[in-house]
């Protein structure tokens, strides 16, 4: 991938516009006939969703310190090598987050860093944010800058001089102000991209905007600059032991499920899964002949009066876990898997009820962070003492809860995961880039239980 171009499009802070700066140039590029491949820094679900939106591809989480080193360089590899040029979105300002910060992703990397910078409270100011973010860390290579929300000619030739004198960074977009172009957003972040945030024309005019105000030429001569490819072994992601006949796995995928890694479902694919998508919100009943379940998380609470309403569907889920098949659920899956959903108006509709007791949504964050759970008995996922990687990030908590977590211990002391026969669910999001053989384990577990239908 000598010549094969590649920026990280980062940010000063979050709120900088840095997400509709890297949608507008995947579209822009897009617009030109390029395969845009899109890539995401961190363990964020949402912003993925708007990358596929505007490139159709799918956009890859890189995430080093949930993934790991190795894992993340062949994830960029693998990928980035089917297209003609990859963007990656970073995550928070540059240099926050540490060892998952986006400029440690593109110092792995060996990514150029396109700095978006908000300049709406500053004009020459601006020189000694760019000048600091250029020098604090020689292993990060910033090559251009975008100013965006830019109030006039004269705020622009402010800065424009101010970075000239001080900066050896080029200046190559000054994006103006425009309130018009915006992605809603709620209590989890922005709105998915299968919901179309930007519609009624707002692409389009997003698109110009880059095409007028950003030299998309000079952008790809500063992503051509250098080899980006990462150090390290070519090597496949992963690899089954023993693929035999596939495994039938139903996977809830629609506007209430709709958070997925989508290595985990890839992981699974390579270990002898037939993934079966299904809709808990507008199928009557499970798919034929499944093994086992996948419940990812999304937003079951905005869906909850339809997801309760679909009495079948219900009943079928929770017959499935009753009979012993493996089912793996997290956060939203999990909430769905309680008896019931408590939504921030107050009004409680039943699920499936799985587990006897309920979720109550809060009006604050409730939990955030990455973590590390060790199993401490064998599951359906990995044997006892697997150390597993993941993140957390919910409104919701527990309620009226009689039962004992007790699967996994978290890395803060917490006793986490809810067992009911072969059913395991939490409220981490798990990431199987650190533990590819958990793929193979639940492969294998669902072909195990087939006939058996015994429990660990």
């Amino acid at each position: 991938m000598k010549d094969h171009p590649a920026v990280l499009i980062a940010g000063t802070h979050s709120g900088c516009g840095k997400t509709t700066v890297t949608l507008g140039v995947m579209a822009a590029l897009r617009k030109r006939g390029m395969q845009v491949q899109p890539f995401k820094c961190g363990p964020d679900f949402i912003d993925p969703t708007l990358h596929q939106m505007v490139t159709g591809r799918i956009s890859r989480n890189l995430d080093a310190r949930m993934c790991g080193p190795e894992f993340t360089q062949a994830t960029y590899r693998r990928h980035a090598a089917d297209g003609d040029c990859s963007v990656v979105e970073g995550v928070m300002g540059l240099f926050d987050g540490g060892d998952g910060s986006a400029a440690a992703l593109a110092a792995l990397l060996n990514l150029p860093v396109i700095l978006v910078v908000d300049v709406r409270s500053a004009a020459e100011s601006v020189a000694a944010i760019i000048k600091g973010f250029a020098t604090l860390d020689e292993n990060v290579r910033l090559a251009g800058v975008i100013c965006n929300r830019v109030g006039s000619d004269k705020h622009r030739q402010m800065i424009s001089d101010a970075v000239e004198q001080y900066c050896q960074v080029p200046i190559i977009g000054f994006l103006p102000r425009n309130e018009e172009i915006s992605i809603p957003s709620r209590h989890l972040g922005l709105h998915m991209g299968e919901e179309n945030p930007l519609q009624q024309g707002g692409m389009e005019q997003l698109i110009e905007l880059i095409e007028t105000h950003i030299d998309l030429d000079h952008l790809l001569m500063l992503a051509k600059q250098e080899d980006s490819t990462p150090t390290g072994k070519n090597q496949a992601l992963f690899k089954p032991q023993n693929p035999t006949a596939p495994v039938r796995i139903g996977i809830a995928r629609d506007s209430a499920f709709c958070f997925y890694y989508e290595d985990n479902l890839d992981m699974l694919a390579e270990a002898g899964a037939e993934l079966v998508e299904f809709s808990p919100l507008t199928d009557n009943t499970l798919p034929e002949n499944l093994q086992g379940l996948y419940l990812g998380g999304g937003y079951p609470e905005l869906y909850a009066e339809q997801l309760s309403n679909n009495h079948t569907m219900r009943a079928a889920v929770k017959a499935f876990c009753s009979r012993g098949y493996p089912v793996y659920a997290e956060c939203g899956g999990f909430m769905y898997l309680t008896r019931s959903i408590t939504d921030k108006e107050g009004i409680t509709l039943p699920m499936a009820g799985v587990f006897e007791f309920d979720t109550i949504m809060q009006p604050r964050l409730r939990r955030l962070g990455y973590r590390q759970p060790r199993l401490v008995k064998d599951s359906i996922l990995a044997l006892q003492d697997t150390v597993l990687h993941g993140h957390e990030f919910h409104y919701s908590a527990i309620t009226n809860n009689t039962t004992t977590a007790g699967a996994y211990i978290l890395d803060d002391g917490r006793a986490e995961g809810y067992t009911y026969k072969n059913t395991l669910a939490g409220y981490v999001h798990l990431h199987w880039g650190r533990t590819p053989q958990v793929a193979e384990h639940f492969v294998q577990t669902c072909r195990n239980l087939l006939t058996t239908h015994t429990s660990w």
